[in-house]
């Protein structure tokens, strides 16, 4: 497959995309990985660049030759994962526990490889936006950037795009999906309080673990029972903690942490509300006192159709397999924030069959993707502002 990179481009990209690999930086504190992409940006002269956007972003505008005109963005993710790395290779994370185990600094580097084509070869009309979001792990990122008064008045788009890497697909396959690409989820965090007393004198005391126990096999009950939901909805306890470790005491306060997902936001609410009623309920009987918050709340990623259109045909332009995904995918995106308000599409771009999964401590982006994801990015922005 030939696709219109310079050359020269694609060692330094590789470079990029390694050397951020090399040194990652957890949602929120992304300072160095923004630095890196502000100063690789410079040698290909954007128009104008914000920095400091919801926090750690980036965003370059590329004017076209005429700037009146659509403003298209494409969307990058900043942050790493609170992950230790397996691998060996030379630019293997230098940051204990932490690793781009996600493929963001493959999703970095593509975005600044479609730099570089809209450098050498500048866009009719319009704008184009490069944004480098943070905090897209926590869910917090897009959310923050779209609160950032500069985005609406300044770089307001009219699209916007994304992709991600998808193991297990072919490398190169784009996957497409209109309607809902990627599931709607939140993190539930539950809290248990009675009273501690002495380990000999457990009648003293008020100990939660029971209430935990049942709170736990009511969660299990409550999602086997689908009849209730229109879609996909799943409840996944990934947290319980029951005091501290003294084995003199009786503890007197518990921790229940569970992500909540569903592929429609009506399924998520339902399966908040039934959850909560779960804890109050188990919580009365066992006269605990208890509190409920939710954390990390990720939208339903919703493609538009126009903008799923203009990918695929973008992606056949280049002579790319493209398919459609029969089901939406279970993990969640925060770009929904951003095609929750503005017409855009959310797509993946296969990473390879025998490649490792997301998330998994031995994943490597692979850099073969660079130029790949780079030039379809330029397709759809030309197939918009060359019209």
């Amino acid at each position: 497959m030939t696709l219109p990179v310079s050359p020269t481009d694609l060692p330094a990209l590789k470079q990029l995309r390694q050397s951020l690999h090399q040194y990652p930086e957890l949602s929120g504190a992304e300072f160095k990985t923004a630095e890196r992409i502000v100063s690789y940006l410079q040698a290909y002269n954007p128009s104008k660049v914000y920095t400091g956007l919801g926090g750690t972003g980036v965003a370059a505008v590329f004017d076209g030759k005429v700037s009146e005109g659509p403003v298209v963005l494409f969307r990058a993710e900043l942050d790493a994962l609170p992950i230790a790395e397996t691998n060996t290779f030379s630019y293997t994370s230098v940051q204990d526990g932490t690793g781009h185990k996600c493929g963001h600094d493959g999703h970095m580097a593509i975005l600044a490889g479609l730099g570089s084509l809209l450098h050498t070869q500048q866009l009719q009309t319009g704008k184009v936006i490069l944004l480098f979001q943070p905090a897209e792990e926590t869910g917090a990122g897009a959310w923050a950037v779209l609160q950032d008064a500069r985005f609406e008045k300044e770089l307001r788009p009219d699209y916007v795009f994304a992709l991600h890497n998808l193991p297990g697909f072919p490398l190169h396959q784009v996957v497409l999906r209109k309607g809902v690409f990627a599931a709607a989820s939140t993190g539930m965090v539950i809290t248990l309080t009675g009273k501690s007393s002495h380990a000999a004198e457990p009648e003293n005391g008020l100990n939660p673990g029971l209430a935990m126990a049942e709170i736990l096999l009511s969660f299990d009950k409550l999602i086997a029972d689908k009849t209730q939901f229109e879609d996909l909805t799943l409840l996944t306890v990934i947290h319980a903690r029951l005091g501290e470790v003294a084995f003199g005491t009786n503890p007197g306060h518990g921790t229940v942490m569970a992500t909540l997902r569903s592929y429609l936001p009506a399924d998520l609410q339902k399966l908040k509300i039934r959850a909560e009623q779960v804890v109050a309920q188990t919580a009365l009987r066992h006269g605990l006192q208890f509190g409920i918050t939710f954390v990390e709340e990720f939208p339903a990623t919703v493609n538009h159709p126009e903008a799923v259109g203009l990918v695929q045909e973008a992606g056949l332009a280049l002579g790319l397999s493209v398919i459609e995904a029969e089901t939406p995918f279970r993990w969640s995106e925060d770009f929904g924030h951003l095609t929750h308000r503005y017409p855009g599409a959310f797509f993946g771009l296969g990473s390879g069959v025998s490649q490792p999964q997301l998330h998994h401590a031995d994943f490597d982006f692979p850099d073969e993707l660079l130029p790949t994801g780079a030039v379809l990015f330029y397709q759809i922005a030309a197939s918009i502002l060359n019209s």
